[in-house]
């Protein structure tokens, strides 16, 4: 099964950017969907961004126009661009990946505000480890 590892996290002011990578290993990130969510200590996992089945980005409200996802089979990653940083979005940012058989549930997911993290894994997805976004104001 496919193991997912996010990186690029950071600190940044109100306004600025950052680029996350998750990097798949053990299979090709092709051969599933996959999505970006984000948590902040106290509450459920939110969807932020995903790719469905037909290579289109998926936007949560929160992060439409802000965020940019895609998706690189050469390198095996997906990648999130965040652009106009705002405190609110400090929290731990996910992938996940997921059976192309379950591809619509996981999008539906990744436009979600709350949802049981272990819904992912329910349905035979996985986590990444997660890298921390902290804006400051």
């Amino acid at each position: 099964q496919v193991q997912l590892m996010e990186s690029g996290g950071g600190s940044v002011q109100s306004g600025g950017s950052l680029t996350l990578t998750c990097a798949a290993s053990g299979d090709t990130l092709d051969n599933y969907c996959a999505a970006w969510f984000r948590q902040v200590p106290g509450r459920q996992r939110e969807g932020v961004a995903s790719i469905d089945r037909n290579g289109a980005p998926m936007y949560a409200p929160s992060t439409k126009g802000r965020f940019t996802v895609s998706q690189d089979n050469a390198k095996n990653t997906l990648t999130l661009g965040l652009d106009s940083l705002q405190p609110e979005d400090t929290a731990m940012y996910y992938c996940a990946a997921a059976s192309r058989r379950v591809c619509n549930r996981l999008v539906q997911l990744s436009t979600l505000d709350q949802f049981p993290e272990d819904w992912i894994p329910t349905m035979g997805g996985v986590w990444g480890q997660g890298t921390q976004v902290t804006v400051s104001s």
